[in-house]
């Protein structure tokens, strides 16, 4: 979008939203975006991912008059409303796709094979064909009349054009020609030469032809049916009723209708349902799904929380500070949703080529007839060889290149536990340069776990962790119930009971501990400051300096230290690993988390990472992957929270973790289903491999075009000799695809 653009954004007045119909390919989009925005006062942006045109209209300017734009253009709109579900296109194609292949596999089969020509096969292959041809393909002949009516053309009007000449030229044959006699066959010969054009029919190119670019856009229309997804996903972060206090009073209302400065009552393991500010209670907040903190964070009033956080211990008020579409939830929602209107721009490499291909073919075809008519060939055998060339240049490998080596590659991917995306994941894969890791989730385990126990001068270790686990045992807190874990797999758990339990908001509790049956005595179990306000002299004692960073529980029995706790978060076994085969594949990783920096630098440290960037926040997530961007670099974003969605939509290539949550999933060009990070090195490795494979089958697809296509001009292309090239040109690709299923992952140690 240029920066005009973007200043009338500014101040357009209205924000329309249509979903459009009848898009094909990308080149569809970049049309209808450009009649859009010569409307005076328009400033549009075409998704052809998710269907949907975003509009910044001048006040006054009706929808209407912004679908009747998309209709003259060629195509369908309709005001995008939620409430009413669109038509699934992968459904729709599904059905046609399937009968496309039941019916041409025999079409085929019996046009090249003269055992099995029975007595009439050219009429039962008529049959056939006619329903593959205008019922199957009739989405690709709508799209070239579309087209036609507005001067342009797309790979579906060679589509259309081949299959159509094919198909018309078999029926001229059987009518008015030979070809229908009963006992008629094709006769099996390689031979270049020409042959009686009245004696051959075309049906298996035109059969063909459609059964494989109906299944190339129905695997196409599977990876757009995710586009939507991210948003949605994001949006059931949030809680979807509320309890607010109304005079008083507990009342229980959707979220939806939550206004500024509402009182909302937050009980333990309920989300927050708007971002606000802490007014009664204490608690721990886990705010993990969205700051990417490992750590519940004590809250208190006056603390402000984000919607979504889960409240893990205390009951909380919470005054709303946005609700709605201001929340931090909506505005990374938002992110989101703009990301991948700028990845929609990606087009396909057949696409692209349309621009001159489709031109070229049709003036060969017309110079080849004028020719051959020019130099007494007859109009007969001109037409034929004319309508030869329209036939080749329409391969059926053109279809077959992409869609092959994505079933193959995915299939073996979702063997391994890696979900791709559709080709433009490929291509991201193929040149990223710089992998940007989370944190929590991804490097670490994501689950609070004993680090370190650390006794002070003379205490027993086994007596600090019973003393510290009865304390715990009472309370709900993750860092409470680490301590008491550990204790109870040590075998310390049965050590010591305790009672009288005082707890001191914010800073931990004390409780009446009984030891192997010995006196009651006061064990304080809390933070730092907890022992700093009842005298207790930490700093003197020795014994406890260590260079493991996490939560420190500290612990005091009537007045003495007897050590601390670390509780944190673990690194994954694979990761080490990981991040050296990562840089053995030529990416620079980078730790991006929302977690603080210590404990950022000590994970980066464990892993050999240079470059840490800690404490962002999502929104800066998003805003670090652009800045590594515009930096030259060629990103992709490894993350499994909420916090993570944003930027996994922005960067170049996102992959989520599969343990992680929806919307990290839904935003992403890849999904890992195994919580293993060498499953990463995979997924580049894999992904690389397949877009290797579907360049090399595009490239021997297009070069079979451009040796066949000269061959068909000179009038040489025998029936036979044009089915047997387009059959040997599919089983080529085939093969050369199905070499992806002997991809090995990497030795897990």
């Amino acid at each position: 979008m240029t920066s005009t653009q973007q200043d009338l954004r500014k101040t357009a007045g209205v924000d329309i939203s249509l979903d459009i119909e009848g898009m094909t390919c990308a080149s569809c989009a970049n049309r209808i975006q450009k009649k859009l925005n010569k409307v005076d006062g328009v400033v549009a942006t075409v998704n052809y991912a998710t269907e949907k045109a975003a509009v910044q209209a001048p006040r006054g300017m009706s929808a209407e008059a912004l679908i009747a734009v998309v209709e003259q253009a060629g195509y369908g709109a309709r005001r995008t409303a939620p409430e009413t579900p669109r038509a699934d296109r992968a459904d729709v194609l599904k059905p046609r796709m399937l009968l496309a292949f039941a019916l041409a596999v025999p079409v085929v089969a019996v046009s090249m094979a003269p055992a099995l020509q029975f007595p009439g096969w050219q009429w039962a292959a008529l049959v056939l064909t006619a329903v593959i041809v205008f019922w199957c393909g009739r989405s690709f002949h709508a799209a070239t009349w579309a087209n036609l009516r507005h001067g342009t053309t797309t790979m579906d009007t060679l589509v259309t054009m081949g299959t159509v000449a094919a198909f018309g030229w078999s029926v001229v044959a059987l009518f008015f020609g030979h070809a229908g006699m009963i006992g008629m066959r094709h006769e099996f010969t390689f031979a270049l030469g020409r042959s009686d054009p009245m004696g051959n029919v075309y049906f298996e190119a035109a059969a063909a032809i459609i059964a494989f670019l109906l299944l190339g856009r129905w695997i196409e229309a599977r990876s757009k049916k995710e586009a939507g997804a991210a948003v949605r996903a994001l949006m059931e972060v949030g809680a979807k009723e509320a309890v607010v206090l109304r005079d008083g009073v507990e009342v229980r209302i959707p979220a939806g209708e939550l206004s500024l400065n509402d009182n909302i009552v937050v009980r333990p393991g309920e989300k927050v349902a708007a971002d606000g500010e802490v007014v009664e209670g204490t608690s721990a907040v886990d705010a993990s799904i969205i700051t990417g903190e490992s750590l519940p964070v004590e809250v208190s009033p006056g603390s402000t929380l984000v919607g979504g956080s889960v409240n893990a211990t205390g009951r909380l008020v919470v005054r709303a500070t946005a609700v709605g579409s201001a929340t931090q939830v909506a505005q990374i929602a938002r992110l989101v949703e703009e990301a991948q209107t700028g990845k929609a721009n990606a087009q396909r490499l057949a696409d692209r080529v349309t621009t001159f291909f489709v031109p070229a073919v049709i003036g060969i075809a017309a110079v080849t007839f004028l020719l051959h008519w020019a130099f007494g060939s007859g109009l007969t055998f001109a037409l034929t060889a004319g309508i030869a060339v329209l036939i080749i240049a329409c391969p059926c490998a053109l279809g077959l290149a992409t869609p092959s080596a994505l079933l193959v590659g995915t299939g073996r991917g979702a063997q391994l536990g890696i979900i791709i995306r559709g080709p433009q994941a490929l291509e991201k894969a193929r040149s990223i340069t710089t992998i940007v890791l989370d944190k929590t989730g991804t490097l670490t385990t994501g689950s609070m776990s004993v680090l370190s126990v650390e006794p002070a001068m003379g205490v027993d270790e086994r007596e600090l962790l019973a003393v510290a686990a009865a304390v715990e045992a009472g309370s709900e807190h993750p860092i409470a119930q680490a301590v008491v874990t550990q204790a109870g797999e040590s075998g310390y758990g049965a050590d010591a009971t305790a009672a009288g339990f005082v707890a001191v908001p914010g800073k931990g509790v004390t409780a009446d501990v009984v030891l192997h049956g010995r006196a009651s005595t006061e064990v304080a179990v809390g933070s730092r400051v907890l022992l700093d306000d009842m005298g207790v002299p930490v700093d003197a004692t020795a014994g406890v300096e260590s260079d493991v960073i996490g939560s420190e529980v500290y612990v005091a029995r009537s007045g003495q230290f007897l050590g601390r706790i670390v509780v944190g978060d673990q690194l994954k076994p694979s990761a080490l690993h990981a991040v050296v085969r990562l840089r053995e594949l030529g990416l620079e990783p980078v730790l991006l988390t929302g977690d603080n920096l210590a404990a950022a630098q000590r994970v980066a440290a464990e892993v050999g990472i240079e470059q840490v960037r800690a404490g962002v926040l999502p929104q800066g997530k998003a805003d670090a992957i652009e800045e590594l961007r515009s930096g030259g670099h060629r990103v992709a974003m490894v993350g499994d929270g909420v916090n993570d969605a944003a930027a996994l939509a922005s960067a170049d290539l996102g992959i989520a973790m599969g343990a992680g949550t929806d919307a990290a999933i839904a935003a992403s060009d890849i999904t890992l289903m195994r919580d293993d990070l060498l499953s990463v090195v995979d997924a580049v490795r894999l992904s690389r491999a397949t877009d290797s494979t579907i360049k090399s089958n595009l490239a021997w697809a297009f070069g079979y075009n451009v040796l066949a296509i000269p061959i068909a001009a000179l009038g040489m292309l025998t029936p036979m000799i044009a089915g047997a090239a387009m059959a040997f040109s599919s089983v080529f690709v085939m093969l050369n695809s199905l070499r992806l299923k002997g991809f090995r992952e990497e030795k897990r140690q």
